[in-house]
């Protein structure tokens, strides 16, 4: 749920050799103000005269904590119990932190930071605990447990940092213990109001949690020297689409699964990008931007902006992370495109109001219809239409996948003979075999009569006619050899080209046969990665028998891409293939390969609504 992502309070604790003391809370809700109130509203209420009260279960003592949340705040605990649980000892410091009482969960790093003044001295061994606490609701997830708790350890660090170099803790601890002393007598939500008014930290941190309740994204300055920038996915990918719960662990599946293929498509304005780096990495950042440009991949953006693959994948990743980008296929006329399943179409929706102030004259409903079928880009555009009106296609493409109207489509293979039809072609087969085996039979007596005939005719000479061979009268039963001497003789003319035609065309017919000879058993060898059934179902294909079409089958098949794993776009890629060289290879053997259109699994379990 999403408001399990917001945090009921944060809770600054201190202690050091004086003692523990909850120095800043935030919102400001008096605990036990609350409680007493509470308790007086309960007292105050109409008996029932014939309600028993229940003393059966003595190990259910009531209990105030019951209601430790109320509207999104913290309620029911009062500071000293708080104070006292959060002041762990020191073999609990610099660790994760997790208590969870009733329907709360405290999460927090304490951590143990020297005095500045005392770094060197012989008192150098004394150390202050000071323990950021974030109170959330029980039913929060692992990840956004797991976040806080990164938050705070985060948090930690950057006020020993600031501790060792300018004494700053030291300075707001004392400046907050100073304004406790001084209110005693005033409310306490006026003794925290005087806070932050004085402290810094207390700013910093009234800050932090305004900013994760509203867009969980924050870039805190403290002490104006360091600069800490935070990221609640959870909440931050909810700006773009509302109900997605993105935890860290479907972005780094997501990022895992990036190719230099890829392409990247921002979300928000340039201005924007600077609040997710720190001043440090701006410089490179603004390197990808420059040569930032949706219909160009991973690849051609590292080449053009000068930078390693290995930093480019770093800085999407980091802007993926930070909802500020989305990982896409770059922008082509073979793209397929699809309305997602859960795209807000309705009537009242605000991006209708949204996309007519972007794309005067065009109706949001209108451009996407187009897409109620999963339709390439390509077929929306025609050779005559002029380049500005294809030019607004993609930019209107583009700006529905920005709110995430549209999901792309890939193509994946499956190889997959089908047992059915090989079973009933070998049917057929025996069938037409038992057919021809019985008319056989039927004509048998015919057959035998035509063959004794033929014996008995061969057993007997023929006449053979006379002819005239050089003015003399010869019979041609003579021995064959003779005949074929004569027959040479009786052609004096023949020349010696007739002869070479006749001896070259032999010698391109033994070529011929041998080449077709080691083309047979190239392709036996081929085969040889296939089952037996596999292997009959691809014999049976007419382009079986050229050696280059299955040739790439077979290298197709081995390097594990007809398992619908892999999409078109990414065999093309490290294949090295062109689009109509693998279409016209699904086409060949469409017999044992299947095809099917689906997204890409890794990227569209980042906004799988939860």
């Amino acid at each position: 749920m999403e408001t399990n992502v917001n945090p009921l309070a944060v809770i600054l604790v201190y202690f050091d050799s004086k003692g523990d003391r909850l120095l800043y809370r935030y919102p400001y809700q008096t605990l036990g103000q609350t409680e007493v109130a509470n308790d007086e509203q309960r007292k105050s209420r109409k008996r029932n005269p014939y309600a028993v009260a229940n003393t059966d279960d003595l190990l259910q003592t009531p209990t105030h904590l019951g209601a430790a949340k109320s509207q999104g705040q913290l309620q029911g605990f009062a500071d000293e119990v708080l104070s006292a649980l959060f002041a762990v000892k020191p073999q609990l410091c610099n660790q994760k932190f997790e208590l969870k009482l009733n329907d709360v969960r405290f999460v927090s790093h304490p951590t143990l930071i020297p005095h500045k003044e005392q770094r060197s001295g012989p008192m150098a061994k004394q150390q202050m605990l000071i323990n950021i606490v974030f109170a959330l609701h029980a039913q929060a997830s692992y990840s956004i447990v797991k976040c806080y708790h990164e938050l705070s350890k985060r948090l930690g660090l950057a006020l020993k940092f600031e501790e060792q170099r300018s004494g700053y803790l030291t300075e707001q601890t004392a400046q907050m213990a100073r304004t406790h002393d001084e209110q005693q007598q005033q409310p306490l939500e006026r003794t925290l109001e005087l806070i932050a008014e004085r402290c810094s930290l207390a700013q910093a941190l009234r800050s932090i949690f305004h900013d994760l309740c509203t867009t969980g994204l924050l870039s805190t300055s403290l002490n104006h020297n360091l600069t800490l920038c935070f990221c609640l996915p959870a909440k931050a990918h909810q700006l773009h689409k509302k109900g997605s719960m993105v935890d860290p662990e479907t972005i780094d599946r997501c990022l895992r699964a990036l190719k230099p293929y890829h392409g990247m498509l921002l979300l928000v304005d340039f201005a924007e990008l600077l609040d997710c780096v720190p001043p440090t990495g701006a410089r490179m950042l603004w390197q990808l931007v420059d040569v930032y440009d949706p219909l160009i991949s991973l690849q051609s953006m590292s080449s053009n902006a000068d930078l390693s693959i290995e930093h480019v994948y770093k800085l999407v990743s980091h802007l993926v992370y930070w909802a500020k980008a989305t990982i896409i296929y770059p922008l082509c006329e073979t793209n397929v495109y699809v309305i997602a399943p859960d795209a807000p179409l309705h009537t009242k929706s605000h991006l209708v109001e949204k996309f007519s102030a972007r794309f005067a004259g065009m109706s949001l409903f209108e451009v996407i219809s187009d897409f109620s079928l999963p339709t390439s880009i390509g077929h929306l555009t025609t050779p005559l239409q002029q380049p500005a009106r294809q030019g607004i296609l993609a930019q209107m493409v583009i700006w529905m996948l920005q709110h995430h109207l549209l999901m792309q489509l890939h193509t994946y293979v499956q190889f997959m003979p089908s047992e059915d039809e090989f079973g009933d072609s070998a049917s057929c087969s025996n069938h037409l075999r038992d057919a021809i085996s019985d008319e056989e039979g039927d004509q048998e007596p015919d057959a035998d009569e035509l063959h004794g005939s033929m014996l008995s005719m061969s057993s007997h000479p023929l006449p053979v006619p006379a002819v005239l061979v050089g003015g003399h009268r010869r019979e041609v039963s003579e021995d064959h050899s003779s005949l074929a001497s004569d027959n040479i003789a009786v052609q004096p003319s023949s020349s010696h080209k007739s002869n070479f035609s006749i001896t070259a065309s032999m010698s391109t017919d033994n070529c011929d046969s041998l080449d077709s000879m080691e083309d047979e058993q190239k392709l036996k060898e081929l085969l040889q990665v296939f089952s037996d059934a596999d292997r009959a179902a691809i014999r049976r294909i007419p382009a079986s028998a050229n050696v280059d079409d299955l040739s790439l089958l077979v290298k197709l098949y081995q390097m594990g891409y007809f398992k619908s794993e892999h999409h078109l776009e990414e065999i093309m890629y490290f294949e090295n293939l062109r689009r109509s060289q693998l279409l016209q290879l699904l086409d060949k053997f469409r017999d044992v390969l299947i095809i099917y259109e689906t997204e890409d699994p890794a990227i569209a379990s980042m906004y799988n609504t939860k």
